[in-house]
């Protein structure tokens, strides 16, 4: 009997791939093109792909030696451009396949980003993603007025009020508030739009959106939250959580703690789409396969590494001894990738430059060898209750999506893991998501103790 079918959204920079993703010899020197983002766009829809997904960051790093000198020298995470302009063109080649992009709430407004993604939302067909994020380096801080990033705790608690503010715009419309009868010269029903009138800790936002209700309800909430905080968040308002883990084990841990804070939270635990990186290096056995990865390992330098991982974290590691144990340290950026760093370092015993040779060029889920055994590692991963499907991230782009289109994609749909073609037209009926109803961000609110049928109006 085979296992479930998996989801697929594909990792990609709207810049430089990972670390050293542009010195790959397959890499392409385009990024800075719009068709470079269209390529790929038709090529993810192409392979049935559900969704292209952006990270983003408001700030070149300077979390090593509190200088961008390394970031800009080995161009990690240097050029980012601005996500919603990318995944807007990538919208404009397709048809079916999901966009999403990263903006903080740390640096945004509700209402300039319930419009952009509401817009998006209706000139897709309902085919437009958040990735939620709250910021995790000083450095995007010092860009908008502030010294350092306010504590885990008071971005979090921003992040709240700007979810429930966000989705009471997307709802201050309902669903047929729109007329346009042209004989009687109605536009809209006035009494199906509403003010929001909200006050609040952070934001004073009266409403209602000058856009009427996203096809999809709400754009899909995509999040990544990996410490207590962050996960109570995310099994709220998340519908896709985006993970990384080191190990089998550690993957089965969180999806099942996510599924179950979903369900204590009044929310259909299969409502809560997991999706774990994979780093997929395609060869046409598992020797040729390392020796593509070892190829690209070598072009890493562990200072490059370094200023990645420092970036991720926001901590500077050039204060440590290099060639000792990694320190126990307060993570004030992204814990997850600070546990998965532990969790490998520990078990392999390595010193802070051999953690940057490897984390420059880590392969998350160790989807390294041919077709079949990439399909295995995925078909186990699911079946052990891991995971709904990957983050597939390249090493280098295009040609890294292009090798898991051509290769691993058939594999899985032969057998019958993945489809053949979409099912729906939006990407909430391609990810298998209910369409949030009107009035469903009072259900998702901190401090709510019940949920109504999905779908049930306000």
């Amino acid at each position: 009997m085979p296992s479930k079918k998996i989801h697929l959204a594909a990792f990609m920079n709207a810049g430089p791939q990972g670390t050293v993703g542009w010195r790959h010899p397959d890499a392409g020197d385009d990024f800075l093109t719009a068709e470079h983002y269209l390529h790929i766009a038709r090529v993810l829809e192409a392979a049935c792909f559900d969704m292209a997904f952006v990270p983003d960051a408001l700030a070149v790093p300077r979390s090593l030696g509190g200088s961008f000198e390394p970031a800009v020298r080995f161009g990690s995470g240097t050029t980012r451009l601005d996500p919603m302009t990318v995944i807007t063109l990538m919208s404009s080649v397709t048809t079916r396949l999901g966009v999403a992009a990263t903006m903080s709430t740390g640096y945004q407004e509700p209402y300039n980003l319930a419009r952009s993604m509401g817009t998006l939302d209706h000139l897709s067909g309902g085919r437009a993603g958040w990735n939620v994020v709250t910021s995790f380096q000083d450095a995007e801080a010092q860009n908008f007025g502030q010294d350092k990033l306010p504590d885990r705790e008071e971005r979090y608690a921003r992040a709240e009020e700007f979810l429930e503010v966000i989705t009471r715009l997307w709802d201050s419309w309902s669903d047929d508030a729109l007329i346009r009868d042209k004989v009687s010269g109605r536009f809209g029903h006035p009494d199906q739009v509403e003010a929001i009138d909200h006050r609040g800790r952070f934001f004073q936002v009266q409403g209602p959106l000058g856009v009427p209700r996203p096809p999809q309800g709400y754009p899909v909430i995509v999040q990544a939250g990996a410490s207590p905080t962050g996960r109570d968040f995310a099994s709220r308002w998340a519908d896709v959580v985006f993970c990384s883990h080191e190990s089998l084990e550690s993957a089965v841990d969180f999806c099942q703690d996510m599924k179950k804070r979903a369900a204590a939270h009044g929310r259909d635990p299969e409502q809560l789409k997991i999706l774990p990186a994979a780093t997929t290096v395609v060869g046409i056995d598992y020797r040729d396969a390392m020796a593509k990865h070892e190829a690209f390992f070598d072009l890493v330098d562990h200072e490059a590494g370094l200023s990645r991982l420092a970036y991720h974290c926001n901590v500077d590691l050039t204060k440590y001894d290099l060639d000792g144990p990694l320190p126990s340290l307060e993570v004030v950026g992204v814990e997850g990738h600070y546990r998965e760093v532990v969790e490998f370092a520990e078990r392999e015993r390595l010193s802070i430059r051999e953690i940057g040779r490897w984390y420059g060029a880590r392969t998350e889920g160790n989807m390294i060898g041919s077709a079949a055994d990439i399909a295995d590692t995925m078909e186990q991963w699911i079946d052990a209750g891991a995971a709904d499907g990957f983050m597939i991230q390249a090493t280098h782009v295009p040609a890294a999506f292009e090798d898991f289109a051509t290769h691993v994609v058939p594999e899985l749909q032969r057998r019958g893991l993945f489809r053949t073609e979409y099912e729906g037209n939006t990407l909430r009926e391609n990810l298998g998501l209910a369409r949030p109803g009107r009035g469903e961000w009072r259900h998702r609110a901190k401090g709510a103790t019940a949920v109504t049928a999905h779908g049930a109006g306000a």
